[in-house]
């Protein structure tokens, strides 16, 4: 009986390390909380079609727009914690959603766990050709010595071109008027048009009408120069030491999928993002594939939310 109770259970064992080792036994599905063919939507699918290859499971890129990455960001946070749903963030639903909505449908701080940072870039302060200002310095005069008629665009309230501007008109104490539109593709075509002056816009849209003549580059809001474009300045090194605005994604799961199928997820994806070819793919969109650890993506995410709710506050941005 002994015996027969013992082999049981290590046949039991067994069981559970070989269901354990499955993962994953189906398709995937990686939430996207953009429309097609926007930067997080582009990042996905680069990276989803190499890691089709390397877990032996197509992993397929659902796209949930709406509400800033809200609503993706719920689902992320309900789906089924076997790993079989995995969220690419982005920094609004995380780290600046929960300083201007009461109440959001999900907890940002305790309802997902962080498997790796998967791309980050910076954004591009850019001016109409029509502005007579070469750099930042220039334009910041400019704006203070016409107080309240200066603008900037951006792809909505709270998003990180509106907080990018927030956070340079208080560090440069400049007179600034921000100007949401319903995406970056209206507010372009505006800056173009000279009804605004200037917007922050990632470099990968910014870059061909910086190539034409019909907007001018001022400065990159990284912390180091980037985005394909080493010749910009950024923010920090034109006066401003400290001042960092980039874009990132992130991914995670659902808080209470277990810790081996974390780890699998993290393994997987840091090599995908480590491939030659696929940091090649990103890097011509403008993306740098920075990998992280799970601690590091943490802290980092930490740090975000600490500063987008400062700027929140003292800005006095609010949802509506």
């Amino acid at each position: 009986m002994k015996t027969m109770f013992v082999l049981a259970l290590g046949m039991a064992f067994a069981v559970g390390a070989s269901a354990q080792g499955t993962f994953p036994s189906r398709s995937i599905t990686m939430i996207v909380g953009f429309a097609p063919g926007g930067g997080t939507d582009t990042a996905a699918r680069i990276i989803a079609k190499k890691l089709s290859e390397t877990m032996g499971q197509s992993v397929l890129v659902e796209n949930r727009p709406g509400a800033g990455g809200n609503i993706a960001q719920e689902l992320g946070a309900k789906a089924t914690p076997d790993g079989h749903t995995i969220l690419l963030a982005s920094p609004g639903p995380l780290t600046v959603a929960p300083h201007m909505i009461a109440r959001l449908p999900y907890d940002a701080q305790r309802d997902f766990a962080p498997i790796t940072m998967a791309v980050s870039f910076p954004n591009v302060l850019v001016v109409n050709a029509s502005v007579p200002a070469k750099t930042l310095a220039e334009f910041i005069a400019l704006a203070n010595a016409s107080p309240g008629k200066v603008t900037y665009g951006s792809s909505g309230i709270g998003g990180i071109g509106h907080l990018a501007g927030e956070l340079l008109r208080m560090v440069a104490k400049m007179d600034i008027v921000h100007v949401p539109y319903k995406g970056g593709a209206p507010a372009m075509t505006d800056l173009l048009g000279g009804q605004i002056h200037s917007i922050f816009a990632t470099p990968i849209t910014a870059g061909p009408h910086i190539r034409n003549g019909k907007i001018r580059a001022l400065a990159t809001t990284g912390a180091t120069r980037g985005g394909g474009m080493p010749e910009v300045p950024t923010v920090a090194e034109s006066g401003f030491p400290g001042y960092e605005a980039v874009n990132w994604y992130c991914y995670v799961v659902p808080a209470k999928t277990p810790k081996d199928v974390q780890n699998r997820w993290h393994k997987e994806l840091v090599a995908v993002l480590n491939n030659a070819d696929i940091r090649t793919q990103l890097g011509s969109h403008g993306m740098d594939s920075v990998p992280s650890t799970p601690e590091a993506l943490q802290k980092y995410i930490e740090r975000e939310y600490e500063t987008w709710g400062r700027v929140v506050r003292e800005a006095k941005i609010s949802a509506n």
